[in-house]
């Protein structure tokens, strides 16, 4: 299923409505989650602090949402 024919969701972690294919949360491998909160959780779980996560889904929406 291409993602603009996919029925939103909302992420509720960040309250954001996605498209997307949804992230399985690391928290409690369970929750749907947006892309971005589900590489946000990836990369706390290596130790990358926020500005550094920034940069990073900066690169992937520059490279991937064109």
């Amino acid at each position: 299923m291409k993602e603009q024919n996919r029925e939103p969701s909302i992420c509720p972690i960040c309250g954001q409505s996605f498209r997307a294919h949804p992230a399985l949360s690391r928290i409690d491998n369970a929750t749907l989650i947006c892309p971005d909160c589900g590489t946000r959780e990836a990369l706390e779980s290596i130790g990358v602090g926020r500005e550094e996560q920034d940069k990073i889904l900066g690169i992937i929406h520059t490279k991937y949402d064109a």
